[in-house]
């Protein structure tokens, strides 16, 4: 009897040192985490011959069973009770655990890594000879730890990787969005362009820029793409590639504006889409025509009068229908003396820590009171007054200002 022991002993352990081999082979040889749990399933059934066992993997915010065996139960389709199973911080039993655990398992561990728990192994203690003792126990805790923290290395490694990338695209986004932006604006005694753009993140989906067509006339625009990255700086390099060629050609903003309604369907194919405003203004006419596209309105202010208006008349959003159901373009003639102020709605969708929101009647109230001032003071006080509003709120989406000044001489 004693030889037989010695012989059961000696085989199960050239088995668990055989296990131990493959199980650190397959790691080496970066096998996917498929073939790593489909050999830690047959080391436990074929090896050790375990009957019932089931790995709980806390994987995309919840408990996911990644390998089971139990002939009686479906323990693939269990869910584990979060606040229930982190209180167990060592092998114990599961009498603690809901009936459905204490019936078909005797036994639970946790596997942990730098004091995280990444998983969970249940086992059926009630036929120890199926073990081999507590020294197969901790073979067992010892080659699921393996397992599971190899795993969990190529699950962080795929993300250094992932993030790598993603911020490789934020480099190369935020070079195109660079040089999106006019790189010089007019600033003389008759007309004066200033702007100020302020991403919420490396970057924004924000756009402005200044044309000028003739001595006579130059056009203004400010732009809100939906959707980040990449994706959202080539669709704003195209709107800004198009509307210069289109301006080069036509000054009839209702053609211009349906023409890049068409360029925005054709590149964004309905899944993105492009609010903006554009404003024509003729020195000699004193006329400023101009077309919103579903943009927060911009204010326009008369200097002589002291009046303030909001540019409204326009279109829909660009780009979520092939053709603009309707387009009326806005006239205000007679302009000598004026200032324009356009914004994104990251400017009036300021948030403070009880949720009250810095909008359009705060930014009136600031631009009747301080229009006057330099447009670079100007732009800097609305930035002053909406850090102090948020308090420490963060931002939650890209403000962009552009102001223009226009005094004939």
């Amino acid at each position: 009897m004693e030889q037989i022991n010695f012989e059961h002993a000696y085989q199960l352990k050239k088995l668990e040192l055989e296990a131990m081999l493959e199980v650190t082979q397959a790691i080496n040889s970066n096998l996917p985490e498929e073939q790593l749990f489909r050999i830690f399933y047959f080391t436990l059934r074929a090896n050790l011959n375990i009957q019932k066992f089931a790995l709980f993997v806390y994987d995309n915010d919840h408990w996911d069973c990644k390998v089971h065996h139990n002939p009686n139960l479906k323990v693939n389709e269990l869910e584990l009770d979060d606040e229930v199973i982190r209180k167990i911080d060592r092998l114990a039993t599961t009498d603690s655990l809901p009936e459905v655990y204490r019936k078909e398992f005797g036994q639970v561990f946790p596997i942990k890594h730098k004091e995280q728990t990444l998983a969970y192994m249940f086992m059926n203690s009630e036929q120890p000879e199926l073990l081999g003792g507590d020294t197969d126990m901790k073979f067992v805790r010892a080659l699921t730890n393996i397992i599971i923290v190899a795993i969990e290395n190529k699950k962080l490694a795929r993300q250094q990787l992932e993030q790598k990338a993603m911020q490789r695209e934020l480099e190369i986004a935020k070079d195109v969005q660079r040089f999106l932006f006019p790189k010089k604006l007019p600033k003389t005694k008759e007309l004066q362009v200033e702007a100020k753009y302020l991403p919420h993140h490396q970057v924004g989906g924000d756009y402005y820029d200044y044309i000028e067509i003739d001595p006579a006339k130059f056009l203004v625009c400010v732009a809100d793409v939906s959707g980040k990255g990449v994706p959202a700086a080539i669709l704003m390099s195209n709107f800004q590639a198009s509307l210069r060629t289109l301006a080069r050609k036509t000054v009839d903003l209702r053609e211009i504006v349906h023409e890049l309604n068409h360029q925005v369907m054709q590149n964004a194919n309905g899944e993105n889409f492009i609010t903006a405003f554009l404003g024509l203004f003729d020195r000699e006419t004193g006329t400023l025509q101009y077309v919103n596209s579903g943009h927060n309105p911009p204010y326009m202010i008369n200097r002589e009068t002291e009046e303030i208006t909001t540019l409204e008349k326009g279109s829909t959003i660009l780009g979520i229908l092939d053709k603009l159901p309707f387009l009326n373009m806005g006239e205000i003639a007679g302009l000598n003396n004026f200032q324009l102020f356009c914004f994104t709605d990251g400017l009036t969708e300021t948030f403070n820590e009880q949720e009250d929101v810095w909008g359009p009647e705060q930014l009136l109230a600031y631009l009747k009171e301080n229009y006057k001032l330099p447009l670079d003071q100007l732009h800097e006080g609305i930035f002053n007054e909406i850090e102090l509003f948020r308090q420490s709120e963060p931002h939650h989406d890209d403000i962009t200002m552009l102001s223009c000044a226009y005094r004939k001489i």
